[in-house]
């Protein structure tokens, strides 16, 4: 045994080595979200959970003892490789047994082998890097994710929507490679909508050194008087190393373009080991550029840390100049300019993408809802993806951000305050909710007393916005008595003027609105095909259209504004109809983020340049001779309809209202024409087109480095004179060179067509393993023959110590004779030399990985097939070594086949990511009767 003083010196030495190679400067965040591999668990059958949580000590008895794919050295080269973000969820196909809430997916209850998801990935991390400050940082996993770290398990995360990290630096193969491992259990709802399923936000390694800024560790704050703004900067700095002494924080403020207006350099002791101490700085910037939707101006806080003269950190932090607030009398008001929200509510998810969405589709989508007029958005009904809030502040629309469940334990106080501290420097936020329709509570003194708590709580950490619950099993008591901003969803769940007059001290706003059916493209219900006429109408009794709740909170001074229910169609909640709906039917939009006509309506009272959409289409054959619903949504003072030249009928636009008009349909032109103070000043028509000839491509999105290779491109038909076709559900096919498609969809609530079109990857296990002894160790061209009962059961009372000179194996596999199949045999070495055969073929490993053998089509046989392996034995040096016994799996993966969709009425679309390293990418499209159409995407 070593004495102290040795035990002490080499204590000494280590302790030296950690701080001496961490004194090094600034941080790195490297995004982790490539070459990940992935592999279905099972929710209770433990040998299809890869024999997890199986072994004598558990990962919760022993440290380290990560078992099954938690295990670093588990083989999971059979598994699927994939990129980050994932949703597993929209890769399955639907069911009619499938929820109803999470869009008939089968996924989640229901079906054990496809709620469990296990990720694994394998990095290096230098010898440089002993001595730093190293956490593991996971934006968002659906849901109840449990980590390893090199086996090590480092926490549970429950809910699938707050981002969580955990700190890795003692678990570090420093100088070699390192396993992460993440099980994702999806077999639980946390919402009644869709919400996928996996690691569906980004991955990164944090870098740090051990004294450092916390994570999310600055607080910015503004109060703006005249043409000055005072800026007050909180930063966190945390120590998780042993250092002492005098910290110097040096905080500079850049304005929009770059330039540095003010600057604050300041003193404090460092914090004790593994505590945190708060440093202030003030700051006074003249003639500040305010933030605001139509001006959307970012400044940026550096904070560099040092210590000993040398900068051991540098933080950034983006931040807005504006103030915001409500009045009871007079609504909102955003930087002291009374400011009428025009909102709507959203969830996560897009079609084709489920909720894995690149960053680009964030950017996309709030484009979308800006180009509406919309001026906000409300997250519903969780925390939203951090890029979602870039996007936000970036492109100038406001948010509410929404806490996941109200409550006021640690769970629900924890997942608040983390939302809370993340997101409170994004200046689109400007107003907290902490609770969404929770009947149960809401009009009782458990509700107020759980508010009361939950406000509090926000106020202690965010004192600068105001807190929301939206309510809507009546607007009297408990929650809505004492909110700081009442939250009323739908105009039919009380009565909000009688609410107001009883609380006149307390301002409001629609929080949900509309809950309206409409289907793109669609003006004749059919509840035989689910499908809504997309004319704007009352969706039931006690609730209201989208042009009759804009009138109600358009009118009243006293309302804030109104959210409508909802900017996009999502996956779930097919209401009014069940299965074979798949998404619901409340957008503005669909799923794809193609309008529907209601978009133009709140297009036409939500902006301020001129504005005219008339509909329907005018493809109405078979209905010769029939009246039409001819509608326009704009606002014009005066709107004149044609049709085939011939004036129906000019008329005065109501506010905020839109015009009708009856027309016989007979082929043609159907024309309105706006007019403004007397004067034309547009128009628009629809003519009945001809047949179908050509596809078009379109991208939808700015190409450039901000989309990061992430393509949007619209898909319909034409005829030969170049007119869209509204009418075509034509099917599709694509391809792609130099990238890949990820996803592809069309708006139809009813399809239940593939969303991805991934090869189907199958494991199918070696089966009675059997042994017989050899007398020689040379590997052999051909299995040995052998004749007689003498195969025994694989390994059992092995002599390990005293082994004979080689072993031949034989296990058996069944496979189905798909031509189609590529079957790849994973071996994992049951010997220290092996030669492996198929039916009695001697194969050859791959070059990259010698143990990794491809069978030939040849030499299968449909049915069962027999895996012989002759090698030399492991010996076992100690009687508790562990030798291998597993032989492998074989990997079965059959080609999906080209992407392809249906047109839905006119338009379907697909999404693009080019490779790395590729110029261009080229999306050549065919379809039946069709000429193909393709489509160049330079890399910018």
């Amino acid at each position: 045994m070593a004495s102290y003083f040795q035990r002490l010196l080499c204590a000494g030495f280590v302790f030296f080595m950690v701080w001496c190679v961490g004194a090094q400067p600034g941080r790195e965040k490297l995004l982790l979200d490539k070459d990940w591999r992935f592999g279905f668990g099972h929710t209770y059958d433990t040998e299809k959970d890869h024999g997890h949580a199986t072994a004598y000590f558990s990962y919760l008895s022993k440290t380290g003892f990560g078992d099954g794919p938690a295990d670093p050295a588990f083989d999971d080269r059979a598994w699927r490789r994939l990129d980050l973000p994932h949703d597993w969820a929209v890769e399955q196909p639907f069911s009619e047994k499938g929820s109803f809430s999470h869009g008939f997916k089968q996924s989640g209850k229901g079906f054990p082998d496809r709620s469990i998801g296990w990720y694994r990935k394998k990095i290096a991390i230098p010898q440089t890097d002993l001595g730093r400050n190293l956490k593991l940082q996971f934006d968002g996993v659906f849901r109840n994710a449990k980590v390893w770290f090199n086996g090590y398990f480092l926490g549970t995360f429950e809910s699938g929507y707050t981002g969580f990290s955990h700190d890795v630096t003692d678990y570090v193969n420093y100088g070699g490679e390192n396993t992460i491992v993440v099980r994702a259990d999806a077999s639980m709802e946390e919402g009644w909508f869709y919400e996928g399923a996996g690691i569906y936000r980004h991955v990164y390694l944090l870098k740090t050194h051990p004294l450092h800024i916390a994570q999310n560790g600055t607080y910015v704050t503004s109060v703006v008087q005249g043409q000055t703004a005072k800026i007050t900067a909180q930063v966190t700095i945390e120590n998780r190393g042993d250092y002492h002494g005098t910290v110097e924080i040096a905080n500079e403020i850049y304005d929009p373009v770059g330039n540095k207006v003010a600057s604050d350099t300041q003193q404090s002791s460092a914090p004790g080991f593994m505590l945190t101490t708060d440093a202030t700085s003030v700051f006074t910037i003249t003639g500040p550029q305010l933030w605001d939707i139509d001006n959307p101006n970012l400044y940026r806080l550096v904070t560099k840390i040092r210590q000993q003269s040398k900068i051991v950190d540098v933080y950034e932090t983006t931040f807005g100049i504006r103030t915001v607030r409500f009045d009871p009398e007079q609504g909102f008001f955003l930087n002291d300019k009374p400011l009428k929200l025009k909102g709507t509510n959203n969830h996560q998810d897009h079609a084709g993408l489920g909720t894995a969405l690149p960053d680009a589709l964030q950017d996309f989508r709030i484009r979308k809802l800006k180009e509406m007029g919309s001026n906000a958005y409300r997250c519903s009904h969780h925390p939203p993806t951090p890029e979602l809030l870039d996007a936000c502040d970036r492109l100038g629309i406001l948010v509410i951000d929404e806490t996941r469940l109200m409550g006021t334990n640690d769970y629900h106080l924890g997942e608040l305050g983390r939302m809370i501290r993340r997101d409170r420097n994004h200046p689109s936020v400007f107003c907290w909710s902490v609770g969404n329709e929770e009947w149960k509570i809401e009009g009782n003194i458990i509700g107020e007393r759980v508010t009361a708590t939950m406000q509090a709580f926000t106020k202690r950490l965010d004192p600068t916005r105001p807190v929301t619950v939206g309510i809507s099993s009546g607007f009297k008591a408990g929650i809505s008595s004492m909110i700081d901003v009442m939250g009323y969803n739908y105009l039919g769940n009380g009565d909000i003027d009688a609410h107001r007059n009883d609380f006149k001290h307390q301002p409001g706003m629609g929080t949900e609105e509309g809950s309206t059916f409409a289907t793109r493209g669609i003006y004749f219900t059919d509840d035989a095909q689910h499908y809504k006429s997309a004319y704007d109408r009352k969706p039931r009794p006690s609730f209201y259209s989208i042009e009759e709740g804009w009138k109600f909170y358009a009118t009243r001074p006293y309302l804030a504004g109104m959210f409508v229910w909802t900017g996009f169609d999502y996956r779930g909640e097919p209401t009014p109809y069940g299965w074979p709906s798949v998404t619901s039917y409340f957008g503005m939009m669909d799923g794809c983020g193609f309008p529907k006509d209601s978009f133009y309506y709140l297009k036409s009272w939500w902006t301020n340049e001129p504005m005219l959409h008339l509909f329907p289409h005018w493809n109405w054959q078979g209905k010769e001779g029939q009246e039409i619903d001819v509608w326009v949504y704009s606002n014009c003072d005066e709107v004149e309809l044609t049709h085939n030249g011939k004036s129906l009928g000019r008329k005065k636009m109501e506010p905020l209202g839109h015009l009708e008009w009856k027309v016989i349909y007979q082929p043609g032109t159907l024309e309105a024409v706006g007019y403004q103070n007397g004067k034309k000043v547009l128009s628009e028509k629809h003519q009945t087109t001809g047949s179908p000839q050509d596809i078009k491509l379109s991208v939808q999105n700015a190409v450039n480095q901000k989309s990061n290779g992430t393509t949007i491109v619209a898909v319909s038909v034409a005829d030969k004179h170049g007119r869209h076709i509204p009418t075509a559900n034509h099917e599709i096919s694509f391809e792609v060179k130099g990238g890949s498609i990820i996803g592809v969809g069309n708006g139809n609530p009813t399809s239940l067509e593939k969303d991805k079109f991934i090869d189907a990857l199958t494991l199918v296990p070696i089966t009675d393993l059997q042994e017989q002894p050899l007398r020689s160790a040379d590997l052999p061209q051909n299995f040995p023959k052998f004749t007689g009962g003498q195969w025994q059961p694989a390994f059992k009372d092995r002599d390990y110590k005293n082994p004979k000179a080689a072993y031949a194996y034989q296990g058996k596999f069944v496979y189905d004779g798909n031509s189609k199949a590529q079957l790849t045999f994973f071996y994992q070495p049951i010997g220290v030399q092996s030669a492996v055969f198929v039916n009695g073929n001697l194969l050859q490993g791959s070059k990259e990985d010698p143990h990794q053998y491809l069978i030939p089509q040849g030499v299968l046989r449909s049915g069962e097939n027999t895996v012989g392996i002759v090698a030399t034995p492991i010996r076992k040096k100690n009687d508790w070594d562990v030798a291998n016994t597993n032989s492998g799996v074989i990997q079965v993966v059959v080609p999906s086949g080209p992407w392809k969709r249906k047109l839905f009425n006119g338009c379907a679309q697909i999404i693009l990511q080019q490779d790395d390293g590729a110029e261009d990418m080229i999306l050549s499209a065919t379809g039946e009767g069709l000429r193909s159409a393709s489509l160049k995407i330079k890399k910018k």
